[in-house]
């Protein structure tokens, strides 16, 4: 099959554009919550997951300590060690390209892959989709941050919320059974009953720590089941 033939890296193509749009937001989002442009065009190249990148400045616009910032982003992104752990059983990466693919691991990339079922498809999905998203959510940040030094105060344009807003447009497609569905409400829950007694930045460490929790009683739920 040819590569531009190949579903998997159609899927990978079509997915990149979509994901890697959402980085104008984050760009414009990260100048006016008072990141300098190339601090965020540094969040983008070397974090590199979108979750993890609004969970920060979302932390940073509402007031937050960089520490609660950096502490919100580290829990979000603890999921992508798992998803390298899959992948590299899967695509078998091997010298320079798995250090390069442990950077482009990311919910997409690896949802891209995993579906394929030819070993050779696995691969095209993943790096198609891992770089592809790599390359345009960098390229729009920068156009996202030129955009942001015109937008002043964040707070002014409710940036601080619509930091939250475009995170949770990335995490929505992801609820498609009723568990994670009920997590997110439990965790928006637990955050909102938070905001008025803890530091900013503080409510979304408390959301994690539930959203760990709850995770680890379905596991044991599970192998107690098995």
């Amino acid at each position: 099959m040819k590569f531009s033939q190949s579903p998997a890296v159609k899927t990978g193509l079509s997915i990149a554009v979509a994901t890697g749009l959402y980085g104008i937001s984050f760009g414009a989002l990260a100048v006016a919550s008072g990141l300098g442009f190339w601090q965020t065009v540094a969040l983008s190249a070397l974090m590199f997951t979108g979750g993890s990148q609004f969970a920060f400045i979302g932390v940073v616009a509402g007031g937050g300590a960089g520490s609660a910032a950096f502490g919100a982003a580290t829990l979000l992104g603890i999921r992508n060690i798992i998803y390298g752990m899959q992948m590299n059983s899967m695509a078998r990466p091997t010298g320079w390209r798995k250090a390069a693919a442990a950077h482009v691991t990311i919910d997409e990339s690896t949802a891209t892959a995993v579906v394929q079922e030819d070993l050779r498809e696995v691969r095209r999905g993943f790096w198609t989709a891992g770089l592809g998203i790599f390359i345009l959510w960098n390229l729009f940040t920068v156009a996202g941050a030129l955009l942001g030094d015109a937008l002043g105060d964040p707070k002014a344009w409710g940036l601080d919320g619509a930091a939250v807003a475009a995170f949770l447009a990335l995490l929505w497609p992801r609820l498609a059974s009723r568990d994670p569905v009920a997590i997110a409400v439990v965790c928006a829950v637990a955050t909102v009953l938070a905001v008025p007694f803890v530091p900013p930045g503080v409510p979304i460490l408390i959301a994690a720590l539930v959203a760990g929790v709850w995770g680890w009683i379905g596991h044991q739920g599970k192998e107690a089941r098995a």
